[in-house]
């Protein structure tokens, strides 16, 4: 396969588009491996894309802090809280850090403290966004995020909606890791999955990537992508702050 091929069926759904579609970007596990995150920064940079990065409050430090505010005056950076330290607490079963094992009272301490972190390191640029780790939580969080402040939620797609009246949901409905049974996708098949959720009939597609995970080539996948859905026609490239406050 050529270093395009993988993309035919993401051009062949953007051709056949009949309504215009929004597209945004998250990232997630700011706080690791930065001068990978900065990396992908300055791909959505050059392509005009704006990108939301969910930020791990206990591995957000004042040196990243000031490299993002030096991103944000010249690109669109959303800055949002991932969790607090990325820990999985569920002795079986899926990795979760706001899961069943613990008490309502541990969750919402942990996001609070979350909060008091990325607002001393980020100031007013944090959005009042928050993205689970692993995209898993426990359906009572919705009190909990809105009680610390928190009226947007964004996790994976098939995770469902928890309906919570004042907590806007706006999931991503691709994992530029994803894959089937423990086995990733191949480039091609990575192709037809976004190709699939282009032309899925939803408005709106998000794109999740990892940077801490993502190496040279696959950075050079992502710009490939970038270039061709950016400047198209029919793709309105948006953000989670834009689609939650959108009437």
């Amino acid at each position: 396969m050529s270093s395009t091929d993988w993309l035919r069926p993401v051009a062949d759904a953007l051709a056949g588009l009949a309504e215009p579609v929004q597209v945004f970007v998250r990232d997630d596990d700011g706080g690791w491996n930065d001068e990978r995150l900065l990396s992908l920064l300055d791909v959505c940079a050059a392509r005009e894309v704006a990108v939301d990065v969910a930020m791990i409050p206990a591995d957000t430090r004042p040196s990243l802090a000031r490299a993002l505010a030096m991103r944000a005056s010249a690109m669109r950076l959303g800055l949002h809280q991932h969790g607090y330290d990325h820990s999985n607490h569920e002795p079986a079963g899926r990795k979760c850090e706001f899961g069943p094992a613990r008490t309502m009272a541990q969750i919402e301490a942990d996001i609070a403290r979350g909060q008091v972190v990325l607002r001393e390191r980020l100031g007013d640029r944090l959005d009042p966004v928050f993205t689970p780790p692993w995209n898993r939580c426990v359906p009572e969080i919705a009190p909990a995020l809105r009680s610390c402040g928190l009226r947007v939620l964004s996790r994976d797609r098939s995770a469902g909606l928890l309906g919570h009246p004042g907590l806007r949901e706006v999931p991503v409905s691709i994992d530029w890791f994803g894959g089937r049974k423990g086995v990733r996708w191949s480039r091609r098949e990575r192709g037809q999955q976004i190709a699939a959720a282009i032309t899925s009939g939803d408005p709106v597609v998000g794109l999740m990537f990892h940077h801490a995970v993502t190496d040279a080539d696959e950075l050079a996948d992502i710009d490939a992508l970038l270039a061709m859905m950016a400047p198209h026609e029919q793709v309105q490239m948006t953000s989670i702050m834009e689609l939650a406050t959108e009437a």
